[in-house]
């Protein structure tokens, strides 16, 4: 892939630069999503036809379907995983090169550029080092990410509901808080990590010009990372404290359900195996949202450096 000119975001760039593989790669996570509610029914049908001293046979051709369905997701998801591989580290290669090439056209002969001085040597190095790396790596899952996730969340709601509606109520429970507290502190991740990486491009032109940064700007990237791990890891202890309170209403409303025989305990087994399907996703969907806003910041510093280094934006 060759990308003359930056496009001005970060997912203008993912079009740009791996348009045709997004395609595939939606493709394959449309397949992954379109199997993630049938495991629950396999476990749903075994469970209550053990219960009832069903037929042993039909047990074992529901066990022997369930590995099957199990492995061509897990399948697909190898391929998925090593496609998006490739496209990420080719948006790597790419982006590092057109940096390399950018230095091999400077200074012209007929027009030269004034000499770089070492901190702008040290932003570069950076660049090329450190910041290409994860905004290449988000190329690779930037649409079939949150498609795959997305489906899947739909997919097993629509399920929950199906087979028990007050599922419906248990599951917009477990995400509907969670969609209150997750923005703001996100936001808040995205102001350090924009400040984080400005100040890391000056340690490393500190180090070019110097031999070694100011201590001021070590101390000032440890406490930006501090605050981001601090509310990051804050973040996912919510979240998993509403996982878990999802979990325990599952179980105490679907048992007491089950003893005044108002539903199957397949039905309990698969609700409780459906919220851990909503919670990875769920999970899975918000760190992409951060790695989306993130990024988005790296992207544009970077092609700003590279606007100011005489690459245009497109």
């Amino acid at each position: 892939m060759e990308c003359p000119a930056l496009p001005q975001t970060l997912m203008g760039y993912v079009v740009r630069c791996s348009g045709r593989h997004q395609v595939g790669l939606a493709v394959l996570a449309a397949g992954v999503f379109g199997l993630s509610s049938v495991p629950l029914e396999l476990q749903r049908r075994i469970v209550n036809d053990a219960i009832k001293s069903g037929s042993g046979r039909t047990i074992l051709w529901l066990a022997l379907a369930y590995v099957a369905v199990a492995l061509l997701e897990q399948g697909l998801k190898l391929a998925l995983n090593v496609y998006r591989s490739w496209v990420s580290e080719d948006a790597v290669r790419t982006l590092r090169k057109t940096l390399c090439t950018l230095d091999e056209g400077e200074p012209a002969a007929a027009n030269p550029a004034p000499a770089r001085d070492d901190g702008e040597t040290g932003t570069h190095a950076a660049m090329v080092v450190a910041e290409a790396e994860p905004i290449g790596g988000f190329v690779g899952m930037a649409i079939s990410e949150p498609l795959m996730q997305l489906g899947t969340l739909v997919s097993v709601v629509g399920y929950m509901a199906y087979i028990e509606p007050w599922t419906l109520v248990l599951s917009l429970g477990l995400l509907g808080p969670q969609m209150l507290f997750v923005p703001p502190m996100q936001r808040a991740i995205n102001r350090r990590a924009g400040a984080r990486i400005r100040t890391i491009r000056h340690v490393g032109g500190d180090i070019v010009e110097s031999g070694a940064p100011e201590e001021d700007r070590i101390e000032r990237v440890f406490a930006l990372n501090m605050g981001i791990y601090r509310i990051k890891f804050s973040m996912n202890l919510a979240m998993n404290f509403m996982h878990h309170l999802a979990v325990a209403v599952a179980l105490g409303v679907g048992g007491l359900f089950v003893l005044d025989d108002r539903l199957q305990l397949g039905t309990v087994v698969a609700v409780v195996s459906g919220l851990g399907k909503l919670n990875d996703p769920w999970r899975d969907l918000v760190n992409w949202g951060r790695e989306l806003s993130v990024d988005a910041v790296k992207y544009r510093l970077f092609a700003d450096a590279l606007q100011h280094r005489g690459l245009a934006t497109a």
